[in-house]
This record gives structure tokens, C-alpha cells and sequence, in this order.
């Protein structure tokens, strides 16, 4: 077996990208790289070859023998393979000219007014709280699981059940495990689809039973929807309150300028890494960048977390900058043709919450030093458990 680094490659504070990351983009480019399974796979680093990568067509999800294919984690979600390779790209632009309009910049807009009514009650609520309060508990989590549950039609009162499944769904480390946690969540969403075919409603899952019929599929990427409509936003709001936390002087031009809050949610989505698992991606053919050839049914990681801060295009790449100039857009969400149908719903939630969070409690503070706050261990998503505060 050839000597190869193995990713992740390790790191101290979640709020920090190693810089073996660096080291091995400024040495090698596009590296060859071991996965914690032991496959090697190619590790995409920096910006401008995650951004040809991810508009490549010759990549997909799907792998053309997925017997053998290289596998990242046993995440049933982003561990390995997904797919037909045949059917991928018909079936992706298929559900994709379905889902889009539910996520609308525009749709996303009229939402604002009622996401920004659903922060201030739990910063009400937070205000009520006996001090040290969990933020993650109190407003991270909610108010991202009040929003897609609304948006998709998924009773709100089902949430720590479909919480829990998500969290099962996640695992990296024991793949029957996410399976049957994704199987399961599946199973869920299809029971909505089949009450809503009868008892229809102003939501996605209504909009797609009445276009579809095919529940299977619907229940599949409904599910991947509500795993990754929560859990990732939740992060981002755990990730930005710590990053501005240890940016004081961007955090008080926050608190003066509230109207900021835009810019800032921009430097969050770039820096906020709370894992840094990656995406797999095979290649259906033959591809040559930077010099090197990736072959037929090889696999590809390409991190986002990481390609965000290429010192290439971001001067400073680790300083967080409020007032940044928005040149080369960060690929938090990916780019191109697989370009996140929910960045517009995550970007309304966050500036929702940051333009309002230090304005209503402006001596917000950790109880504890940002080291010794408790991580979820071995998960997709990453991230912290909890986030006392004290203000």
C-alpha cells in the first residue's frame, strides 16, 4: 500500500482549517490522498479547481462500476456512490426543474419578513432563560427546524424525532448504521407524501405529491432536504456567533450597523468549516487538470471548507472581514450546475439571526473558552453540542 496522507487531516479549534491543507495544495495541486477507510482518492484544495471540478459533467455522484468504487466514509449520504451512472444527470435536472422554484430567491424573500418574526420570539424566549442558556438549543437549532418543517410541510412536533434520525443518518464511522437511519427518514417522508396526496397544503411536499408518482424518489430527496435544511444551518449559526466572538473589533461594527449583517452572514458561510469530510465525486471519463489525468472511475474530494481559503483569491484568507469585497463568491453552497438549491433559504435564516442576535443581547458571551466546548464526534455535519452563554 503506497504511503499516502490521510484526510481529514487533523486540527485544534473547529474554527480553524490545518495547514497541512495548505502545505499539500502548495506542493502538489490536486493530491492523491488516503480516505479513514483506506481508499485513495484525489483531494481537491483549492478554489479555482473546485470551481472546474464542480462544473465538470464528466463528474457525478454516480460511479460507473459502484462495486469498486472508492468510498470517503460510511455516510449513507456523501460516504460513496449514489446513483445510476446511466440515469444520474437525467434524473438530477428532472428533480432539480421540480425543486427550484419551491427555493426561489424570490419565494425566499417573501419568506424574510416571517423568518425575522420567528428569531425575535426565541431571542424572546433566550431573554427569559436563566443564565448560562444553551444557544444551540435555544435559537440555533429551532429556528432553522421551524423553517424547513414549514416549508416542506413536516409537523414541527415530529422534531426530535426526525432530529434523532438525522443525527443516525450522519454517521461517518458505522454505514449500516446511516443506512437504516436514511431508510428510515425515508420511510417518514413517504408517509407525509401519502397524507398530503389526500389533505394537500400550501408546501413543497404538497407541490411535488401533486407532480409526481413517484413517492419513492420524492421521500428520497425530500429526506436529503430536511437532513440537509436543518443540520447545516444550525451549524452556521453556532460557527458565526464564535467567529464573531473572536473577531470583536468586526463584531462591534455588527452591533453599530446592524444593515452589516449581510456581509457578515458572506464571511461566515466562507470560513465556517464544521466538518471537513468533503464531496465525492467520480469521474465518468477521463479528465486532465493541472498537469495530471484523473481516470475513468476514479474518485475526486473536493472540500469546500478549505478551497474557501485559498490565499490565491482571499488576501488574508483566515481573517474574517465583514466588509470583504464579494469578487469571487465562495463555494460554502458548491458551484454550478449542482449549485445548492437552499443558499437562498440559509442566507435569509442567517441574516435574519445576525442582524438581530447582538442587537437584542450586545454582551453576549461564551461561559467557557471556544476549546472546551462539547463537538459531535464522527459525523458528516460536525460541529458543536452546545453553546453556553451568558450575557
Amino acid at each position: 500500500m503506497r504511503s499516502l496522507p490521510t484526510i481529514p487531516f487533523e486540527r485544534g479549534s473547529l474554527l480553524e482549517v490545518p495547514v497541512a491543507y495548505r502545505e499539500l495544495r502548495a506542493a502538489k495541486g490536486i493530491a492523491k490522498v488516503r480516505t479513514p477507510l483506506g481508499d485513495e482518492v484525489w483531494l481537491v484544495s483549492g478554489y479555482e479547481d473546485a470551481r472546474a471540478l464542480f462544473n465538470d459533467s464528466r463528474l457525478g455522484r454516480s460511479h460507473p462500476d459502484p462495486g469498486n468504487a472508492a468510498r470517503l466514509s460510511g455516510s449513507a449520504l456523501l460516504g460513496g456512490p449514489q446513483g445510476e451512472a446511466a440515469t444520474e444527470k437525467a434524473e438530477h435536472d428532472r428533480m432539480r426543474k421540480l425543486f427550484v422554484p419551491s427555493f426561489s430567491a424570490r419565494r425566499m424573500k417573501k419568506l424574510s419578513d416571517h423568518v425575522g418574526s420567528l428569531v425575535d420570539e426565541r431571542l424572546g424566549h433566550l431573554a427569559k432563560l436563566p443564565q448560562p442558556a444553551d444557544l444551540h438549543a435555544e435559537l440555533s437549532f429551532p429556528v432553522p427546524v421551524l423553517v424547513i418543517c414549514q416549508l416542506l410541510g413536516v409537523p414541527y412536533e415530529d422534531r426530535e424525532y426526525f432530529s434523532g434520525v438525522s443525527y443516525r443518518m450522519g454517521d461517518m464511522l458505522d454505514q449500516g448504521v446511516s443506512e437504516a437511519a436514511q431508510e428510515e427518514l425515508k420511510a417518514y417522508m413517504a408517509g407525509l407524501i401519502e397524507r398530503k396526496r389526500h389533505e394537500p397544503a400550501e408546501d413543497v411536499l404538497s407541490d411535488l405529491a401533486g407532480e409526481l408518482d413517484d413517492d419513492g424518489t420524492i421521500a428520497q430527496l425530500a429526506a436529503a432536504l430536511l437532513f440537509a435544511g436543518h443540520e447545516t444551518t444550525v451549524n452556521r449559526i453556532d460557527f458565526g456567533v464564535l467567529l464573531l466572538l473572536a473577531n470583536p473589533g468586526q463584531l462591534d461594527l455588527l452591533k453599530a450597523d446592524p444593515g452589516l449583517a449581510k456581509g457578515a452572514v458572506e464571511e461566515i458561510l466562507r470560513l465556517a468549516s464544521p466538518s471537513l469530510h468533503g464531496l465525492l465525486r467520480y469521474a465518468h471519463e477521463d479528465i486532465e487538470i493541472g498537469g495530471l489525468v484523473i481516470r475513468r472511475g476514479e474518485a475526486i474530494v473536493i472540500t469546500p471548507g478549505v478551497a474557501n481559503r485559498d490565499e490565491r483569491i482571499y488576501p488574508d484568507p483566515d481573517e474574517f472581514d465583514l466588509n470583504r469585497p464579494q469578487t469571487d463568491p465562495h463555494l460554502a453552497f458548491g458551484y454550478g450546475p449542482r449549485f445548492c438549491i437552499g443558499a437562498s433559504l440559509a442566507r435569509v435564516e442567517l441574516e435574519a439571526v445576525f442582524s438581530r442576535l447582538f442587537q437584542r443581547f450586545p454582551g453576549l458571551r461564551l461561559t467557557v473558552p471556544e476549546q472546551e466546548l462539547p463537538r459531535t464526534e464522527g459525523r458528516i455535519t460536525g460541529g458543536y453540542a452546545r453553546l453556553p452563554i451568558t450575557w
